[in-house]
């Protein structure tokens, strides 16, 4: 079954505080956004990897590929004003009707092959596969009358890649845009579609504060499946 990622990189960095969009900085030497695609093509070489880029950002992303030599075999969706918008652009993109794709973040650029490998055939035996990890934190509910305790073992956090069969994405990716829509998955969910849970890995952080880089750097150090 032909196999698809969408690379989302549509941030602009405002919580990272750089100019620079932060899945253009540098880990490890090279833009993480780089990290992130090569990972996905250490899974697949035959993949087709499909980036959405802000278009304001394209020209440099070229750049940067052609600073860094890089050559890993993908292409440039355009990115919208909003994720939704942004996996919209890059799934229609796609001619095909049958295959399986993952959606996932630019700027996390340690996800494994374990991950990567779990979601895929998740996806191909029951349509969908969310990566989640358990809640460490104590967790408390807003709501007008103050707040209460929420038992967090009732409770997971979700990563990518959200992998799917491509067919049922862009089925949901019909829907109009809602606020509700916080990740690919509740999109599907909207539909009326369930999905399939798998467990994550609670090294797949995404980079969104610059403490996450310093992180990042050290995992990257010690991470047996870091390639240059």
């Amino acid at each position: 079954m032909k196999r698809y990622a969408i690379i989302v990189a549509g941030g602009v960095g405002s919580r990272f505080g750089t100019t620079l969009p932060k899945q253009f900085v540098a880990l490890g030497g090279k833009p993480m956004l780089m990290r992130t695609i090569d990972a996905f093509y250490r899974y697949d070489a035959l993949m087709e990897i499909i980036v959405a880029l802000p278009s304001e950002y394209v020209s440099l992303w070229l750049d940067l590929c052609t600073t860094h030599k890089f050559v890993t075999p993908h292409r440039v969706a355009e990115g919208g004003t909003t994720r939704f918008e942004s996996v919209r652009n890059a799934l229609f993109s796609i001619p095909d009707a049958k295959g399986l794709v993952a959606v996932h973040d630019g700027a996390r650029p340690l996800v494994t092959q374990k991950v990567i490998a779990t979601a895929f055939e998740t996806a191909a035996r029951t349509g969908s596969a969310i990566p989640t990890i358990p809640v460490t934190d104590s967790i408390r509910q807003l709501d007008r009358n103050g707040s209460h305790a929420v038992s967090r073992e009732q409770l997971v956090a979700v990563q990518t890649p959200q992998t799917f069969d491509l067919q049922l994405l862009k089925d949901a990716y019909t829907t109009p845009f809602s606020p509700l829509f916080t990740d690919d998955a509740s999109v599907v969910e909207y539909r009326g579609n369930e999905v399939s849970l798998f467990p994550g890995d609670v090294n797949n952080i995404k980079i969104t504060h610059p403490i996450d880089l310093k992180t990042a750097e050290w995992l990257l150090a010690n991470d047996d499946e870091a390639t240059d």
